[in-house]
């Protein structure tokens, strides 16, 4: 099995930016600049989502699935700063070259992780090759890389479902749900901030590696749709998951856990003879 990536990250207004753009002294806290950015985003366009460029990186959580291991770790604040936790998520990518999943990863945190990443002076020729790379494998790069849209190098499970139209977008939440796997448990990304300044870091990144996981397993099933895998191989892979985290024996797994909820036995859709196409 190829490596697969999974990754999520959770961000907060870059502050520091903000004094150095807006010219804000030391006289205003965090909070405050922030509350400034904000209100002036809600001028502009009615929301308070900031651009893309002004949200720092706090987690970058990931899912390796390489050979017989299944890995899910966080690099996070305060332990590293942005640029590491960036840095070491583009050395991930050159050590193992693996296929990266995510969700809405090309609508939001792919560009976040490309302005921040020029910011803090990252590094990630394999993560950039587009053909010409010094890599022995480099002129695969140019039919299937990480930066096309089109190609399966990373796979962008939200714009695929929808057909590349954004207003056929659905939420991970609801279709993790839908299939049967926990989704979310309480925190989601318009309450990260509000949980940094109060100082539930810990929180955030563990709201995060739920999410990924999340990912995951929405991508196995849809390795499933496609005909990748086998039903009984789908079937054992999520077994497989899920005793993989009941082994990491923290709190939010126990949580996620007990809301998984007991395996389901599954059965394939039947379709007649007749009915067949």
């Amino acid at each position: 099995m190829k490596p697969v990536l999974v990754f999520d990250i959770e961000t907060i207004p870059d502050v520091p930016g903000l004094r150095r753009l807006h010219g804000l002294d030391d006289t205003l806290s965090d909070s405050e600049v922030a509350e400034l950015a904000f209100q002036q985003r809600r001028a502009q366009n009615g929301s308070d989502f900031m651009p893309l460029h002004l949200q720092r990186v706090v987690v970058i959580s990931c899912v390796l699935r390489a050979g017989r291991d299944f890995r899910v770790w966080s690099l996070a604040e305060p332990e590293q700063g942005e640029g590491e936790i960036i840095q070491r998520f583009f050395d991930g990518i050159d050590k193992f070259t693996p296929q990266i999943v995510s969700w809405n990863g090309g609508g939001f945190d792919l560009p976040v992780l490309h302005y921040r990443g020029l910011i803090h002076g990252v590094v990630a020729p394999r993560y950039w090759d587009l053909g010409d790379g010094d890599y022995a494998d480099s002129r695969d790069f140019k039919w299937n890389n990480y930066i096309s849209r089109y190609h399966m190098r990373h796979l962008d499970l939200m714009d695929v479902l929808a057909m590349y139209q954004p207003r056929a977008a659905a939420p991970l939440d609801d279709l993790a749900k839908l299939i049967g796997f926990p989704g979310k448990l309480g925190m989601d990304g318009s309450k990260v901030w509000e949980a940094w300044c109060e100082g539930r870091g810990a929180e955030i990144r563990d709201y995060c590696e739920t999410d990924v996981v999340n990912t995951y397993l929405v991508a196995t099933r849809f390795r499933l749709m496609r005909g990748e895998i086998a039903r009984d191989e789908y079937e054992a892979e999520v077994a497989f998951v899920r005793s993989e985290l009941a082994r990491l024996d923290k709190a939010h797994w126990r949580e996620y856990l007990a809301a998984w909820g007991a395996p389901a036995v599954s059965a394939a859709p039947t379709v007649s003879a007749d009915d067949a196409v």
